[in-house]
């Protein structure tokens, strides 16, 4: 069955193509959610002023990749220690978020969340919160990674999320 997920892992760009690249994904979306604003744009999330976060809908078939295989992904491609943003990207639109929409998906994450914090020693900024509604990103953030390559490939590099060389593509 056809399901949608929502994260939010700071930079848009950066997680979609960690989804991207799981088996049973369809589609990973850059947009919003969280916020209380209608239709915002990227210039007032980016500048604080609407309260969403950059989050990614992702859009996948539940008998072929599970929402837990998702949340691994995402865990594997953050920082679930940072309160403050990610890697480079500060403020509260870059801060993470799991968006469940329904109570399985709600549990498996404070499963996992409270698994990582006890093997860890410390807590997790990793907020868990109902699913309100989702605006897609302008359409230049959609698929930033393929149409910009290089350019992505730089911002991996810069914001501390792929080491530079061969060994890491960042994706």
């Amino acid at each position: 069955m056809k399901r949608k997920a929502y994260f939010a892992g700071g930079c848009f760009w950066c997680i979609e193509p960690v989804f991207e690249a799981l088996p049973g994904v369809s589609a990973a979306v850059s947009g919003y959610s969280g916020g209380e604003e209608a239709a915002p744009r990227y210039e007032d999330v980016k500048a604080q002023r609407t309260g969403h976060r950059e989050t990614v809908c992702v859009e996948y078939d539940d008998e072929v990749c599970y929402f837990s295989a998702l949340l691994e992904a995402y865990l594997g491609s953050v920082d679930p220690f940072d309160d403050g943003g990610q890697f480079i990207d500060r403020g509260h639109s870059y801060t993470l978020a799991v968006y469940h929409t329904c109570a399985g998906e709600r549990e498996i994450t404070l499963e996992k969340l409270a698994e990582l914090e006890q093997s860890a020693g410390k807590r997790v900024c990793i907020s868990v919160e109902p699913f309100r509604d989702f605006w897609m990103a302008e359409e230049y953030h959609q698929d930033y990674y393929l149409k910009n390559p290089e350019a992505f490939r730089k911002e991996l590099e810069e914001s501390g999320r792929a080491m530079p060389g061969p060994e890491r593509t960042g994706a």
